[in-house]
């Protein structure tokens, strides 16, 4: 199943075409600056009922450089077929557009880029036929940005860099220096790039920092990741006053509540068994009876 990282991972190679001459910048490999990039279809499925697709194929054209094509690719896990697949890729593309390829694969996990990394030759051990050399982006390579100063130099470079860090121990600090950069920076170039975090950190524990600073840093921001950003906060605040108004019943009653009572009332976060509770604690003997039928 896709997952939104595997989208974000490529597609913003979609949304910012010169992102690649600052990811090949990073890793040290010299490409000539693109003066166009043109997004092309992603099918690579043949006549025969056998599907394949790339996640993203961009052409980059240069000044005083042959076109290249450069293919995409969002890698979540090892794969052991993957690579029979890149070179099908780079074969197709080839033929296709009668244009050099170039394969970029993009990960989150240290272990599945430097196994993406590896050099994979195909054919007898005698006289390989073919050697695949993928360019890898992730965690092991890519910047950790942590200066404002720095996530507005290249905006795409450092939203790639926070996605591609989603598990650094040092992701609250790389978060909060995209979100500071983002304060005084016009929404139509902000919004994008709030919503490819959001996509880019999935269910890691820092997409749920990210929606906080968002919430709390970025104010103006307007989307559906927005309104569900405050559905969540009325939601946590209601359940949060719904457990205050049972503590608040049994002490008006002068009721006894123990730390462990205390704890369970609070750690509630469903809003009917609250209201149950509340019932319960207008006539409960004792704290621990407003459980009594659970």
């Amino acid at each position: 199943m896709v997952s939104s990282p595997h989208e974000a991972m490529h597609r913003i190679f979609q949304q910012y075409p010169d992102l690649f001459s600052g990811v090949s910048e990073v890793l040290g490999i010299d490409f000539p600056t693109p003066t166009s990039v043109t997004v092309l279809p992603n099918d690579l499925t043949e006549t025969s009922p056998v599907e394949r697709r790339v996640d993203t194929l961009l052409r980059l054209d240069a000044e005083d450089d042959e076109p290249l094509l450069l293919a995409v690719e969002a890698q979540g896990r090892k794969d052991p077929d993957k690579p029979a697949s890149w070179a099908y890729y780079a074969s197709y593309l080839l033929t296709k557009y009668r244009l050099q390829p170039m394969l970029l694969v993009v990960c989150q996990d240290r272990a599945t880029a430097e196994w993406a990394a590896r050099e994979v030759s195909f054919g007898p051990r005698q006289w390989p036929l073919l050697t695949l050399r993928p360019l890898v982006a992730g965690p092991h390579n890519m910047p950790v940005i942590t200066d404002p100063a720095e996530v507005r130099k290249d905006f795409a470079l450092a939203t790639l860099a926070a996605i591609t860090h989603a598990t650094h121990p040092d992701a609250g600090v790389i978060l909060k220096s995209m979100t500071t950069a983002l304060r005084d920076t016009p929404q139509n170039i902000a919004d994008p790039i709030i919503e490819l975090v959001a996509q880019g950190l999935g269910k890691h524990p820092a997409a749920q920092l990210w929606r906080k600073l968002v919430a709390v840093d970025l104010s103006f921001y307007k989307s559906d990741l927005s309104e569900e950003i405050r559905d969540e906060g009325r939601a946590e605040g209601s359940v949060r006053r719904a457990a205050e108004d049972v503590l608040d019943i049994l002490e008006v009653r002068g009721i006894d509540v123990s730390e462990a009572v205390r704890e369970r009332i609070t750690g509630c976060g469903d809003s009917e068994i609250l209201r149950h509770w509340h019932r319960r604690a207008v006539m409960a003997p004792t704290a621990e009876d407003i459980f009594e039928d659970e």
